[in-house]
C-alpha cells in the first residue's frame, strides 16, 4: 500500500483567549500560544472570532495575521459583520461554522443544505476576496452535495459525535460514526472537495482519523490547551504532532 502524503495540524487558540478573559489584561497571549505551536509542529493556526468576542476578540485577529509565520485559519458565522472582517484582514482561510449565543461550543455542523443562498453569498464574498473557504458540515451526503453546489473548494466533517463515542467506550457507535466518517470523506473527494475534520480529538482519535487518506487536515484546540495546563504547549502540540504521524501510518478501525 503506497504511504499516504502527510496530515495537517491546525492549532486552535481559542481557549488560550478564554483563560486571558477570566481576568482581563493581556495574559495568556493567544499569539504567544500560536507560535509556540507553530515551533511544535502545527502547520497552521485557527481562531474562532463569535459574535459574542467570548474569547477571541478582532485584535486577536489581528495580530494573529501579522505574526505568525504559517496560514491563518479564521472560524467565523456567515454574517455581513464577519464576512466583512475577514475580507479587511484576508486570513488565508475562512470555515464557516453554526454559532448560537447560548452554546458551549460549536455543537453541530452547519446546515448547508438549507441555506444554500446564504452561504453561497457569503462564500463568494470570501473567494472573491482571496480567502480559501471551508464549510463545517455532518459527514452527511446531501451536506455534502450541497457544500460542493454552493460552490465551497473545502468541508471539514464534525467529528464531535465519534470523538464522545469512543470516550465513553460506545464500541458500535463508534464504529458507525466512524464510517459515516469515511463514506463522507470519500464522496467530497470524489466531488472534487478537500477534505478537513474537527471537534472532540484526544491524542487517540486523532491518531485513528489520521489514517483516512481523504483527510488531509485536523483542527484541534480545547484538548491541547487542557493538555498544556499540565504538560506545557509545546509538550502536547508535539506529542498530537507525532500521534497524528503514527496514524497516518497506520490502518484505521475507528474503534477504541
Amino acid at each position: 500500500m503506497p504511504a499516504l502524503p502527510p496530515i495537517r495540524l491546525g492549532v486552535n487558540v481559542d481557549h488560550i483567549a478564554t483563560v486571558r478573559n477570566a481576568r482581563g489584561g493581556r495574559h495568556p497571549d493567544p499569539v504567544k500560544a500560536a507560535e509556540i505551536a507553530i515551533a511544535a509542529g502545527a502547520d497552521g493556526i485557527t481562531a474562532h472570532l463569535r459574535e459574542d468576542r467570548r474569547h477571541i476578540v478582532d485584535d486577536d485577529v489581528a495580530r494573529l495575521k501579522a505574526r505568525i509565520k504559517k496560514p491563518l485559519n479564521l472560524e467565523m458565522a456567515a454574517t455581513p459583520e464577519m464576512v466583512e472582517i475577514a475580507c479587511k484582514i484576508q486570513p488565508h482561510a475562512a470555515c464557516i461554522v453554526p454559532e448560537r449565543r447560548a452554546e458551549r461550543t460549536t455543537e453541530g455542523g452547519l446546515d448547508a443544505a438549507g441555506q444554500r443562498d446564504l452561504l453561497r453569498a457569503a462564500v463568494g464574498q470570501l473567494s472573491r476576496a482571496g480567502i480559501r473557504v471551508s464549510l463545517f458540515i455532518a459527514a452527511e451526503p446531501a451536506q455534502i452535495e450541497a457544500a460542493s453546489a454552493i460552490g465551497a473548494p473545502v468541508i471539514e466533517i464534525h467529528t464531535g459525535t465519534w470523538c464522545d463515542a469512543l470516550t465513553k467506550g460506545d464500541r458500535l457507535g463508534a464504529e458507525a460514526e466512524f464510517a459515516r466518517i469515511a463514506g463522507g470523506a470519500a464522496l467530497a473527494v470524489r466531488a472534487g472537495l478537500e477534505v478537513h475534520a474537527g471537534h472532540g480529538f484526544d491524542f487517540i482519535s486523532a491518531e485513528k482519523i489520521a489514517a483516512l487518506g481523504e483527510i488531509v487536515e485536523l483542527n484541534i484546540g480545547h484538548f491541547l490547551v487542557g493538555e498544556a495546563v499540565f504538560g506545557g504547549l509545546d509538550a502536547a502540540v508535539r506529542r498530537m504532532r507525532r500521534a497524528m504521524d503514527h496514524g497516518r501510518g497506520s490502518r484505521a478501525t475507528g474503534t477504541a
